[in-house]
């Protein structure tokens, strides 16, 4: 069932500029649409309560719906159409298909299969090669190779067709050959037939009414195009060919896909310098044909990445019509808002962010929301996709309204949490389409949670600017300077190198830094330069970890940096906030209990207020207690500072929760919470240069304490103690 929704062009903005709505909605219904300002988006009977303010603004008011359309599947399209008006022709390229048989799949060519039209190298549904030629008026000639394609090989694949004999050759060639296997095919057919082509040339799909099908699921590597028919001998030299110095005239384009790794602009190595783009992000930087293992980063070896990876799923921008905006006020204040739409009884909310003008700064805290977490969950399938989450959850999976409604539409897209249907892990994960988890009434992790903190924040009168990673990463240091305290969300997980060091920069610099939550600055990611709103991330290597990248494909093919965990980069969580991710569990949250450290005069006023004897958090909304859910500890060889105090630990966990599998050398039993030392959560505090100092929760749950028994807790207490404290401007 199809409902209304929607997403806007910015997570962001400043007074002055506009936030652009695109709205889909299943009949031209009307709906309304209004401004609210939300302070707490968590519905629950257990939390603070949900808190909507309704603002004047100039779309509120009734608007026509339309069902916009999600064009989802990656591909490539050369602009070119006349250089491949072609009557002669021979279409080649090494392929690797991961799921051939199931339906028809594109590979390269002019086809139109709406106008039965141009020339077009398919795999069928039974996962044969086929090669089809049309002018919408005559029967389609079409020629198959009648064995099926093995998955997760390489082959050469050709077709060609002479119009003057009408003679059509398909040839299937395995690259690697089995004991038993059957020979290279060759097919030969003879029809004479003129084509028609009228549209563009598309690698890895067509295209019917502007939206992609029949999508290739696979790599592909060194397609060519020549305007004659080749023999098999020359067909086996021009896939070989690297140069334009190697390639003769007839040859009507050469790309090279293992160039420009970070572009979607696509170099041809022909004479006719033929670009092409591709469209929805497919994964680069994967391995090729050539790849032997000698070489882990495509930049190293860019002969042996020289293949793109397909999927039918793969999805960047929506790139639907903008229905209303809104263009921030002078003066407006910073913080969360979005445009609440209404249809019947549906509501559907596109949250987005209000942030001081650039380079002003209206308070003298500042609060980073972690939107590239958001952007690695957004719609990610853990009820449905992943076969561990009952493991890990330690309870039976319960679908709740937007699993079930992602689980039916599958042109939302995936998150990098989630694998493509070919099985292959999602490397990519946008913003730029309806993401249902970063709405309110969701579970209270991730932006639901981080809303606990706006509505503390509000309640105990503090004054705050809101930023989200993407300032963070494009201004660096600038954006944080002029504020004396930065506090992070509950889970600011996915974290990039300008992020990373701008966060050190400021704390050597005298800021003072509260980290609110767990398992934080742990996936290294990288934002695209050109294209907003989406993230990389390769699980390489190690991590707790839904998917496990390809050996050799480790390397971003944004940065052409190594990938992973920052903890394998050279910079552990701990380096940045005391304390990094030890362990997860989702069954129940625990309390902390004080230190002996907790008694140094150093930290008496974190404590102004709570008794020696206390629990700390032994109440909340995330499992009943302040610890839980991903928690994390001290550690004075991953980067703790030696002069750091841990001034609480929570220690009382289940075996539902298990120590992170990065720091298990070998298997073994103990690993749970009730067997296993590093399954805790450690609270710590330290001075930094500069008059600076850094607070750390070492837990997700925290944030879901800050409202029990009406905002008068020792959560709640401490955290205001710490806050004030790091505003004052009295150095450490």
């Amino acid at each position: 069932m199809e409902k209304i929704t929607g997403y806007s062009d910015k997570i962001c903005g400043s007074p002055g500029e506009a936030i652009s709505f695109k709205v889909s909605s299943p009949q031209r219904l009307s709906y309304q649409a209004e401004l609210v300002r939300l302070r707490c988006a968590d519905s629950s009977a257990t939390g603070p309560g949900f808190k909507e303010f309704s603002l004047p603004a100039a779309f509120t008011g009734e608007h026509t719906g339309r069902r916009q359309r999600i064009g989802i599947g990656s591909f490539v399209k050369a602009d070119n159409i006349t250089a491949f008006d072609l009557k002669r022709v021979t279409l080649l390229s090494l392929i690797w298909p991961t799921l051939p048989k199931g339906k028809e799949q594109a590979l390269m060519g002019t086809w139109d299969p709406k106008a039965k039209s141009g020339y077009g190298l398919f795999i069928t549904k039974d996962g044969t090669l086929s090669f089809s030629i049309g002018n919408g008026s005559e029967p389609v000639f079409t020629i198959d190779s009648e064995t099926p394609l093995q998955p997760r090989h390489w082959y050469l694949v050709a077709a060609t067709y002479n119009d003057e004999t009408g003679e059509a050759n398909l040839h299937q060639i395995p690259q690697f050959q089995y004991a038993y296997s059957s020979d290279s095919i060759t097919k030969s057919q003879i029809k004479k037939l003129s084509i028609r082509n009228n549209g563009f040339f598309r690698i890895a799909s067509w295209e019917i009414d502007g939206i992609p099908k029949s999508c290739f699921n696979g790599k592909i590597e060194r397609p060519r195009v020549s305007k004659q028919a080749l023999r098999l001998s020359e067909i086996e030299s021009l896939v070989n060919s690297e140069t334009s110095s190697s390639l003769n005239a007839d040859v009507v384009a050469a790309w090279d896909f293992g160039a420009n790794n970070s572009s979607d602009i696509l170099v041809d190595i022909g004479h006719h310098r033929l670009e092409a783009r591709t469209y929805n992000l497919p994964t680069r930087a994967v391995r090729g044909s050539r790849w032997d293992g000698s070489q882990h980063s495509f930049t190293q070896a860019p002969s042996h990445y020289g293949a793109i990876h397909f999927h039918e799923d793969d999805l960047y921008d929506c790139g639907w019509d903008t229905d209303f905006q809104f263009e921030i006020p002078d003066g407006f204040p910073s913080g969360l808002y979005a445009a609440k739409l209404t249809m019947g009884e549906e509501e559907e909310y596109l949250p987005f962010y209000v942030r001081p003008p650039k380079g002003t700064a209206r308070s003298r805290l500042a609060l980073l929301i972690p939107t590239a977490s958001y952007c690695a969950y957004a719609n990610y399938h853990v009820g449905t996709e992943w076969v561990f989450s009952e493991q890990i959850l330690n309870a039976f999976t319960v679908l709740d309204a937007e699993a079930q409604y992602l689980q039916h539409h599958a042109d939302l897209g995936i998150s990098s949490y989630d694998s493509h249907v070919d099985g292959s892990g999602c490397s990519y994960s946008s913003r730029l389409r309806p993401v249902l988890n970063m709405r309110p009434h969701t579970w209270a992790w991730q932006f639901a949670a981080d809303t606990h903190i706006i509505d503390w924040l509000e309640q105990k009168n503090f004054d705050v600017d809101i930023f989200t990673d993407e300032d963070l990463h494009n201004e660096g240091f600038s954006l944080l300077e002029p504020y004396s305290c930065v506090m992070t969300g509950t889970h600011p997980e996915y974290y990039s190198r300008n992020m990373m060091n701008t966060l050190l920069a400021y704390q050597q610099r005298g800021g003072r830094f509260m980290y609110m939550g767990g398992n934080g600055f742990y996936w290294k990611i990288d934002y695209h330069k050109d294209f907003p709103g989406v993230i990389e991330v390769r699980r390489a290597e190690d991590g707790s970890r839904s998917w496990i990248s390809e050996p050799g494909e480790y390397y971003h093919s944004f940065s052409g940096e190594l990938g992973g965990l920052w903890r394998r980069n050279g910079l552990p969580p701990q380096a940045i906030a005391g304390i990094g991710f030890t362990a997860q569990g989702f069954d129940k949250s625990t309390f902390y209990e004080r230190t002996d450290d907790s008694f140094d005069p150093r930290v008496e006023f974190i404590f102004k207020g709570i008794k020696a004897e206390e629990k700390i958090g032994d109440f909340g909304e995330m499992g009943g207690g302040a610890a839980g859910l991903e928690i994390d500890r001290a550690d004075l060889q991953l980067g703790t500072p030696p002069h750091a105090l841990v001034i609480a630990s929570a220690t009382n966990f289940s075996d539902g929760y298990h120590w992170v599998a990065e720091e298990h050398t070998h298997a073994h039993k103990a690993i749970t919470g009730t067997t296993c030392p590093h399954v805790r959560a450690d609270m710590v505090f330290y001075e930094t240069p500069g008059g600076g100092a850094v607070f750390s929760t070492g837990s997700i749950a925290w944030s879901g304490a800050l409202s029990s028994k009406n905002y008068n807790n020792n959560v709640s207490r401490i955290t205001e103690n710490v806050l004030r404290r790091f505003l004052d401007p009295t150095v450490f």
